[in-house]
């Protein structure tokens, strides 16, 4: 099983994280202090699933509410291994895909990065750049298992993994055994309620369930917001040729455009937002003429504190 052990945050305001950068016992992990691998701060190395199981099949999901922001947790930016990342100012419109790990045993009473304890039995959750605490649903996209989780952790440091699950999300989400898996993150605001079907429910059976008949005042809404999506913009929706990275994708413009902003502000790369099926704006860099020359950039992005940005194609 892959387990990531415990970074030293160099940020005065996080103090320390319950989770981790890579494997237990990887070769570059730092022999430093404050909960670092090979300090005293934990009791046991390896990072394993509970020695008492309990039954967590009726616990109940967290419901969203809203919440001050943690005093230690959001700095605007915190370095982790020399590598510098930064915090988004809200959460709102957030939606990622990617691999999803766990931890559990090792880190089960220690301090999170928000200043409260690791529970590992409860749905709570490790990112690097959501504010803390913020709700989040994730799904499981080879099973259709959804959780709501209460992110309250900073992490995964590992570069190819974009949650770091409480081991009580990943065993009602599937990926207990096989370590990680592949998930959808979706932020969830303080005003939307968690879906009450069980998590085995597909996201969109359990969204047609669960949604109330539209106002005649929400059709109208929905229905312009549907049209400006579709209608045809050359700046955002014509990709053309030639090879993009993908740097997000949102349910709103406004944070697609924040994004792009930020990316171009630091890095000056040349960026673009489409909307090709109406669903979510996401925000390209490109093009490039080789996989070297997008190669680069997308290790230079991900030097700049943003998550790594997936390699797409039109």
């Amino acid at each position: 099983m892959k387990r990531l052990a415990c970074a030293v945050i160099t940020s005065a305001f996080l103090g320390a994280c319950a989770t981790a950068p890579g494997p237990a016992g990887d070769s570059d992990t730092p022999a430093a202090n404050n909960g670092a691998p090979g300090s005293d701060r934990y009791s046991i190395h390896q990072d394993t699933a509970p020695e008492e199981r309990r039954d967590i099949s009726q616990l109940p999901e967290p419901v969203p509410k809203k919440e001050p922001p943690s005093r230690y947790g959001n700095p605007e930016s915190y370095s982790v291994w020399g590598k510098t990342y930064q915090v988004l100012p809200k959460a709102d419109g957030y939606v990622a895909e990617g691999k999803a790990s766990w931890y559990g045993q090792k880190f089960h009473g220690h301090r999170t990065s928000s200043g409260e304890s690791f529970d590992m039995y409860q749905f709570t959750a490790a990112h690097r750049s959501l504010p803390l605490p913020t709700y989040a649903r994730v799904t499981n996209l080879d099973n259709g298992k959804s959780l709501v989780v209460r992110v309250n952790d900073r992490g995964p440091f590992h570069e190819d993994r974009i949650i770091d699950l409480s081991w009580a999300a990943a065993v009602r989400l599937g990926i207990e055994q096989s370590g990680t898996g592949r998930v959808r993150v979706e932020a969830i605001s303080s005003q939307q309620q968690p879906s009450g079907p069980s998590s085995t429910v597909p996201t969109a059976v359990r969204a047609a369930l669960e949604s109330p008949p539209p106002s005649q005042a929400d059709s109208k809404t929905r229905s312009a917001n549907d049209q400006a999506a579709r209608k045809p913009d050359t700046a955002a929706n014509n990709s053309g040729d030639g090879l993009f990275l993908q740097a997000g994708a949102f349910q709103d413009r406004s944070s697609a455009k924040r994004l792009q902003q930020e990316l171009i502000n630091q890095l000056g790369v040349e960026t673009r937002i489409l909307n090709p099926n109406g669903d979510l704006f996401r925000v390209w860099i490109g093009p490039y003429e080789s996989n070297q020359q997008r190669q680069q950039v997308r290790e230079t992005v991900a030097g700049a504190g943003f998550d790594r940005p997936m390699p797409v194609s039109p």
